[in-house]
């Protein structure tokens, strides 16, 4: 046989080597592969298709390569620490409120408009009563019978509510707390048909109901 080698068989025998190598160096490859799931090289560099596409492996997890994946890794952010809960509030007061109504027999007596020993004391009952509230208003509204004209008992109711506010101030009661008001005889508790006849001791204790002090609180209910 010649040793003479045509350019032919040259160029034949140089395919060969090649392929011989690089099948070599893909076997080689797939050693590494399985720590890149991507087709490597024997410097561990990536084989890339003739298109410049990775060539994925059945082996190892899909480890991120720049090379072959142009979306960068995902970044695993840390969650956020929930900021702590507010702090409860204090409760807001509640509103409250308290309505008296007190003999007018009681606190004066009749046909007068000066409190007696007993109206204070009964004031006083009152006022204990009201210690849970922090008032905002105190209306105090004076009532009379019948007897007597119209501005008469008018005046007359209008006083005494004036000394209840005076006495209540006597206890540390503001006076712009206080609100006065007379009906003189206009709001009977009585019914038209009670109490007939003329004055007399027994139609005066009939209309005794009549004769009063109507006491309301509005207010705020203070914290325990």
């Amino acid at each position: 046989m010649s040793n003479v080698f045509t350019k032919k068989q040259i160029s034949l025998a140089v395919s060969c080597a090649l392929a011989l190598g690089i099948l070599s160096g893909a076997a080689s490859a797939q050693t590494s592969a399985a720590d890149t799931a991507y087709l490597t090289d024997q410097r561990g560099n990536v084989v890339l298709s003739g298109y410049g596409l990775c060539w994925h492996t059945a082996f190892g997890p899909a480890v991120y390569r720049p090379e072959c994946d142009p979306n960068p890794a995902p970044v695993k952010v840390a969650e956020a620490t929930p900021p702590p809960p507010p702090l409860p509030s204090a409760a807001a007061p509640k509103p409250a409120g308290a309505k008296v109504t007190l003999d007018a027999d009681t606190l004066f007596d009749f046909d007068k408009a000066v409190l007696r020993p007993a109206g204070m004391t009964a004031l006083d009952a009152f006022l204990e009563k009201m210690k849970g509230i922090d008032p905002e208003v105190i209306i105090a509204v004076g009532h009379a019978d019948r007897f007597g004209s119209d501005a008469y008992n008018q005046s007359l109711s209008e006083r005494r509510a004036a000394s209840v506010k005076t006495y209540l101030g006597t206890k540390g009661i503001a006076a712009n707390r206080v609100h006065t008001e007379g009906r003189g005889e206009k709001q009977p508790v009585t019914k038209a048909d009670e109490c007939k006849g003329a004055k007399s001791a027994k139609v005066i204790a009939c209309l005794q109901p009549d004769r009063r002090v109507e006491i309301e609180v509005v207010g705020t209910q203070i914290a325990k």
